[in-house]
């Protein structure tokens, strides 16, 4: 069904019947009309278009219409001859560096890299010249015109999954190079390969049409489309039928080709994206959703890397929820999968991804770029640094409320001086480094009051602060939080800030949640051991200074070294043979409280 998926498109579907028509023409027109075009009538030379001869005649007297049909065998067979000879012959080239000694492969990789710089019709007349004129030569030529581009699409292929950790434990099984290659590497990148080939397949037709035009190619007796319309052409002022039939035919079946390629590409881009069945199994879920409603979320990336593994949490209307966890927990991933800001080849999987009631696949652009606002961890290299301020915040309210520049430009000042930046007027006409840090977040929190925001996403928003400016940051996320009723969703490493600011506060670890609880319970009631030693790493007025500080041994597993069992088992004080070998789901551990951990109440109560 998936290889199929391409006809379910208008152009896909248009384009195969196209090939069709265009593979049934080179099998039966040469054995239905192959007489007809052969047959000399010297009372009809070079005669125009009439009832007997649609596209008239040539200079023997021959039937052009019937000639255009017999020669669709000749020119599709010779371009897919062509296109086959180029694109093992790239695959090679492409391909053999992988296993060739390293002076070797960059001796291959830069000979391919000086070819690609080339265009391709320069290459096949060069090539022409060399192998001389005739149907071999111009086969030849076309063939070794499509190689270099062939052979870097799959270097670069090769490269992109070389690395990936199924072929890491093949090596260490011992599987040679070659054997790597051919069962390991080209099969997992054979489809985008076939799309292009595809593509290559339209070029090489009308590359070959156009040797064949210029006297190159094909030769007499023989015919193809591009010799018909050469010969047409001469005629052109007199009758343009001639010229025009080839000319069809050969504009015709490079359409077919290129658009079913590119029909076959984004089917593939789509099934990259997550178009296919999320990779994971349903959680039938009966509760009611707030704001933001999330169960069961997956992101992954290619290889079945999966930096956020079974996400589930609930937003609801003026509640401000923290999110902590140590580097590459997943939690910015997280809150860019909510906002679908994951980007190819990254895949979003969810069983309810909610935003005001509505999917948020299904929410459209104007509706999400104003009810939910993103504050980034660097507003540095989040605003374009060669706009100004004032013009950037005032883009939002442009594309997603329709206002005037002028309109949105006053918007724009209005709430810059909304969220305390001196001198709004001033500082709207002025560049990004132009701001201080602190001025720039307030500045990045500005654009997104620009719509009027339901939840607030603010990803680090104080990191590279200085305390006093981080105090002014978060005053004034919980005044819009005050002033609009608006949800805010902080995430940060700091967990002291999340337990001052917030309502309720999720742990993340290893791209799961292994604790949430109200933040009022933080310091007396945390009950996971990530969470309390977390805890435990913050010093504070209490802290034996002559002791050292107290740190997490060990350091987070990789999205890709996950294994079975809890992820935190390694660095655990409690773990044994069960956390090393199950993990555990996150149950209700009280009321607001829930917990990923198979220790027994009894036993995580003793661990503060």
């Amino acid at each position: 069904m998936r290889r199929l998926a391409v006809l379910r498109s208008p152009v896909g579907a248009s384009s195969a019947v196209l090939l069709a028509i265009l593979v049934a023409l080179a099998v039966l027109a040469p054995i239905l009309w192959g007489d007809r075009a052969a047959a000399i009538d010297t009372d009809a030379l070079q005669q125009g278009p009439s009832g007997e001869h649609l596209l008239g005649t040539d200079q023997l007297g021959r039937d052009i219409f019937f000639r255009v049909l017999v020669a669709t065998r000749l020119t599709i067979g010779l371009a897919l001859l062509a296109t086959v000879i180029g694109v093992v012959t790239g695959l090679f080239l492409g391909s053999i560096p992988s296993v060739l000694p390293r002076w070797a492969a960059r001796t291959v990789t830069s000979a391919v890299n000086i070819a690609v710089a080339f265009p391709g019709l320069l290459l096949a007349l060069f090539f022409a010249v060399i192998f001389g004129t005739g149907t071999i030569g111009a086969v030849l030529a076309i063939a070794f015109a499509i190689t270099p581009s062939f052979a870097r699409l799959t270097q670069t292929l090769t490269a992109s999954i070389s690395g990936r950790d199924f072929i890491k434990a093949a090596r260490v099984c011992g599987v040679g190079r070659f054997r790597l290659l051919t069962r390991h590497v080209l099969p997992n990148i054979a489809e985008p390969l076939v799309i292009n080939a595809t593509l290559a397949a339209g070029s090489a037709l009308t590359a070959f049409a156009g040797l064949s035009f210029l006297g190159i190619g094909v030769q007499a007796p023989s015919y193809d489309w591009g010799r018909l319309l050469g010969e047409g052409l001469n005629r052109i002022y007199i009758t343009p039928a001639p010229a025009l039939g080839p000319a069809v035919a050969v504009v015709v079946a490079g359409l077919a080709f290129n658009l079913f390629g590119e029909a076959a590409a984004s089917v593939h881009r789509n099934q990259q994206r997550g178009a296919a069945t999320p990779p994971h199994a349903p959680v039938v879920d009966r509760s009611e959703g707030g704001l933001l409603t999330v169960r069961n979320l997956h992101v992954t990336f290619p290889g079945d890397v999966r930096p956020v593994r079974g996400v589930s949490f609930t937003v609801h209307h003026g509640e401000m929820i923290g999110v902590v966890g140590e580097s590459g927990s997943g939690k910015s991933l997280t809150a860019l999968a909510v906002s679908r800001l994951i980007e190819h080849p990254g895949r979003v999987a969810a069983d309810r991804l909610e935003f005001n009631g509505r999917p948020v696949t299904a929410t459209p652009d104007r509706e999400l770029g104003t009810r939910m606002a993103m504050v980034f961890q660097d507003p540095m290299t989040s605003f374009n640094p060669t706009r100004r301020i004032g013009s950037q915040l005032a883009e939002v309210s442009e594309v997603h409320q329709g206002l005037t520049r002028r309109a949105a430009l006053a918007k724009a000042v209005d709430r810059l001086e909304a969220v305390r930046i001196p001198e709004p007027d001033r500082r709207a006409r002025q560049y990004p480094h132009e701001f201080s840090g602190g001025m720039r977040q307030r500045a990045m929190i500005a654009m997104g009051l620009m719509g009027e925001p339901q939840l607030v996403i603010a990803d680090e928003p104080t990191t590279a602060l200085d305390v006093t400016v981080q105090k002014e940051v978060l005053r004034l996320l919980a005044r819009i939080r005050k002033d609009r009723d608006a949800a805010v969703l902080l995430i940060s490493h700091d967990i002291t800030v999340v337990a001052q600011t917030c309502d309720r506060v999720l742990v993340m670890y290893a791209g799961r949640i292994v604790e949430e609880l109200p933040t009022d319970e933080l310091f007396t009631a945390a009950r996971h051991p990530y969470t309390t030693a977390l805890l435990e790493a913050v010093p504070d007025l209490d802290t034996d200074r002559d002791a050292p500080l107290a740190v997490i041994p060990g350091r987070p597993p990789e999205p890709g070294e996950i294994r079975q069992g809890c992820p935190f088992a390694p660095r655990c004080p409690l773990a044994d043979d069960q956390c090393r070998t199950e993990e555990p789901e996150l149950t209700t551990f009280a009321e607001g409280h829930r917990v990923a951990c198979w220790k027994s109440e009894s036993e995580l109560v003793g661990v503060r």
